[in-house]
């Protein structure tokens, strides 16, 4: 038996205790990523006060959201996989943001598809901390040339950074990739002053402690809130 709301309960707890000696202030919101879990769950983790959820592929999200109906007031819809051309179409239609922006292409696709329905899309730009050429994201270094060449995109808004760390055992691995990403959000903060540019999304089930330890106020959680994925049922 699933205890959603239980868990929810836990991480919240959890998350209140470690801002305690996080180096960033304010709140942190939990992402719950809902990839391979049916809607039921996700109706659930709704219902226990989840305010944002997460899909990393549109053919598995959209028939969840057509079976899930319309979302409480408030609930948001995040994209967070790695966004193909030919998906942007519907990822704009039916994704109030998508956390994986990783090419000024990819972000002027996004743009001319928001452009059609006279939507401004809010995005983030994946940053890529691992030296992996499988791995999405654009490289560190390259980071704010891609955030200040989206200025220049009328309907694309990018509200701040997501990153993805190097699969590893232990959590604290993942701490000097965190360190240098919430370095590089409070530069861009600072030298371009733009409001919306206040979401820092780092931090998984293995090691949301650290992200929000070391500034993170978005954490992306799926099995410890719905338990272990069964991707055999994809």
């Amino acid at each position: 038996m699933k205890s959603i709301c239980k868990n929810i309960c836990l991480i919240r707890s959890s998350i209140d205790e470690i801002k305690k000696r996080s180096v960033a202030d304010g709140s942190v919101e939990i992402l719950a990523v809902t990839k391979t879990f049916p809607y039921q769950d996700v109706r659930e983790a709704l219902n226990c006060g989840i305010n944002n959820i997460g899909e990393s592929k549109i053919q598995e999200a959209l028939p969840k959201f057509e079976a899930l109906g319309a979302l409480p007031d408030g609930v948001l819809k995040h994209f967070i996989g790695r966004l193909q051309s030919n998906k942007v179409k519907r990822a704009v239609e039916n994704f109030d943001l998508i956390q994986s922006v990783d090419s000024l292409k990819l972000a002027k696709d996004i743009d001319r598809r928001a452009m059609d329905i006279n939507k401004i899309q809010n995005c983030l730009i994946e940053v890529k901390v691992s030296g992996e050429e499988s791995k999405a994201g654009i490289s560190f270094n390259e980071a704010e040339k891609l955030y200040a060449q989206c200025f220049e995109l009328s309907n694309v808004k990018i509200c701040g950074l997501m990153t993805i760390t190097p699969l590893n055992d232990d959590p604290q691995a993942s701490r000097p990739y965190f360190k240098a990403v919430f370095n590089l959000f409070e530069t861009l903060k600072e030298k371009y002053k733009k409001k919306e540019f206040s979401i820092l999304s780092m931090g998984m089930s293995g090691d949301f402690k650290i992200a929000v330890e070391e500034g993170s106020n978005m954490v992306r959680i799926g099995s410890a809130i719905f338990g272990e994925r069964n991707y055999g049922n994809q």
